[in-house]
């Protein structure tokens, strides 16, 4: 079932080690098929960062999944950088026309307050927290770490959604005592405009400290349409590499990432150098990604249904290679 693709063996070495002085026009053959891949602004796509320029990928980088939604249904888009429970909507909704190839962004969410009064999940007893995200990913794993730690959500704690981040932080400047649920990069925003906040918990330590399914709170896969990948399965396979040597260099030179993450708009330059090593931007395919993202929907799913697409997807959902 696989295919030889020369051009994206070189388009590999390009990715890897275009730092390294190798020309794209010298390494990639005129034949080469173009990816369609999209992203979004934030983490999904910071990972991508070494790949951004590379001649054989169309990139497109959204505001909003809304925007990504009609493009992978419609087959113009062949891979996207999604939220994960997104793409258990999107198995349903293309009827199972979709394989994740891997997760590329573990948990974003921190709970951030003026003072430090929070310590651990215990001090969030009785406590206002003020979110976003209702009927969305950031209730449920926040609901889930609560529950976890022995607070109930509904009594213990009085939780108000707002409907963007910077009502969040309004909130918290208003009420000195509450606390605010925020993803990165916008903490790292908030904290750069009020001195006075602090990131109290990360949540991706309280999950993995307290919800004991062997999952990991996953924001963020990559996948492929699953016509594209019958078709330009080699193809696809060196783009994983590819995109896994640029999770590499993301991790490892923030200060060149951020660079190119500010000219393509995706964040600032400033914003990126800060946010890159609290963001979980990782590369993990295969049963290690499995493992993590059937228990991190199966949660969501005993949660509420909706919004994994009305049921856990097969076995068929997860790409091994």
């Amino acid at each position: 079932m696989k295919k030889k693709a020369i051009s994206w063996t070189l388009a590999l070495c390009v990715c890897a080690g275009v730092f390294a002085g190798i020309g794209e026009k010298e390494a990639f053959a005129e034949e080469a098929s173009v990816i369609n891949v999209g992203a979004l602004k934030g983490p999904t796509a910071m990972g991508m960062a070494q790949m951004l320029d590379n001649e054989e990928c169309n990139f497109t980088i959204v505001a909003s999944p809304d925007e990504i939604v009609p493009m992978i249904v419609q087959g113009k888009m062949d891979i996207a950088a999604v939220p994960a429970n997104l793409a258990a909507v999107l198995y349903q909704k293309t009827e199972k026309n979709v394989s994740v190839l891997a997760v590329n962004t573990l948990g974003v969410l921190y709970l951030v307050e003026n003072g430090e009064t929070i310590q651990s999940a215990e001090d969030l007893m009785g406590k206002t927290i003020y979110a976003s995200g209702k009927g969305a990913t950031p209730e449920y794993a926040l609901n889930s770490v609560l529950t976890a730690n022995g607070i109930d959500p509904e009594t213990d704690v009085t939780i108000e959604y707002k409907s963007e981040h910077t009502e969040v932080v309004a909130a918290l400047a208003a009420d000195q005592t509450a606390v605010g649920l925020l993803p990165q990069p916008f903490v790292t925003t908030a904290l750069t405009k009020n001195e006075n906040l602090r990131v109290a918990l990360d949540l991706n330590d309280l999950w993995e400290s307290s919800v004991t399914d062997d999952s990991r709170l996953v924001t963020g896969v990559v996948l492929a349409r699953n016509d594209y990948l019958l078709e330009h399965e080699a193809d696809v396979d060196a783009f994983m590499d590819a995109y896994k040597a640029s999770v590499e260099f993301v991790n490892s030179d923030v200060e060149a990432a951020a660079e190119i993450i500010g000219a393509h708009d995706i964040v600032t330059k400033e914003v990126a150098q800060k946010a890159i090593p609290e963001c979980s931007i990782v590369f993990m395919e295969g049963d290690e990604m499995k493992t993590i993202l059937s228990g991190y929907l199966n949660t969501l799913n005993e949660q509420n249904p909706e919004i994994i697409g009305g049921q856990l997807p097969d076995e068929d959902f997860y790409y091994k290679r």
